[in-house]
């Protein structure tokens, strides 16, 4: 049995992704913040990882440095690392340094996959007026939750992943057209003011940059790895 370690498993993505790999028979161990503490020591027996860094985080190099450092003491060979579709974008500070961990990633001496995932469709509550920060009809590539994990379970479990970096999603389509086929309203009201520390003010830089560009995401990789 396959055991796969899932840093960040507590979180939204990591539930997803153990589940998945429960699933198909693996042997998943989710590890959240308390086993940071000695994170070789909770790798051990692990076959391979999966890297997903907290939301937001400030120094996502150094804490995915940490994470295949750890992978390495404790003798694991693979390591799959959850970046975000278009990294390499300095207007969007957060996805900047997922560009620059997955250089980490690449140059971590382990075997690795890079998955590039698109905004997420639970991000949008369409049960409801949808209260949104940048243009309705900007572009996306969005996805499914589900479907990235069950993506995740097959590049941890499957053979001739290594070296690959797949962005996924499921839908391109803009939330103006979620939201009319859902049938709710639509309401834009872009931020205000100026923004109360680090958090906010990339979440504003990255809603100026979706309200300009969008976040366009192919499907056809996605529906490849789940065989759609």
């Amino acid at each position: 049995m396959t055991r796969v370690a899932v840093l960040g498993g507590h979180g939204k993505t990591g539930r997803a992704v153990v589940a998945a790999l429960a699933a198909r028979g693996a042997e998943p161990v989710a590890i959240g913040r308390a086993g940071w503490a000695d994170l070789a020591g909770a790798l051990d027996g692990c076959d391979t990882a999966y890297v997903i860094a907290p939301n937001l985080h400030p120094d996502e190099p150094a804490y995915v440095a940490q994470a295949v450092a750890a992978a390495t003491s404790a003798g694991l060979d693979r390591v799959v690392y959850h970046s975000v579709a278009s990294p390499y974008v300095p207007e969007m500070p957060h996805h900047l340094g997922k560009a620059l961990a997955e250089d980490v990633v690449r140059r971590s001496g382990l075997a690795w996959t890079i998955l590039q995932p698109g905004a997420y469709l639970q991000n949008l509550d369409l049960t409801t007026t949808v209260r949104l920060p940048y243009r309705a009809d900007a572009p996306f590539g969005f996805a499914e939750l589900g479907d990235v994990a069950e993506a995740a379970a097959t590049v941890l479990l499957e053979e001739g992943h290594e070296g690959a970096t797949y962005e996924l999603a499921s839908v391109s389509t803009t939330v103006a057209e979620l939201a009319a086929t859902a049938g709710v309203g639509l309401v834009v009201e872009r931020p205000t003011g100026q923004p109360r520390g680090r958090e906010e003010a990339w979440l504003r830089a990255m809603f100026a940059y979706y309200d300009r560009f969008g976040l366009p995401v192919g499907t056809h990789v996605m529906r490849w790895l789940l065989g759609c």
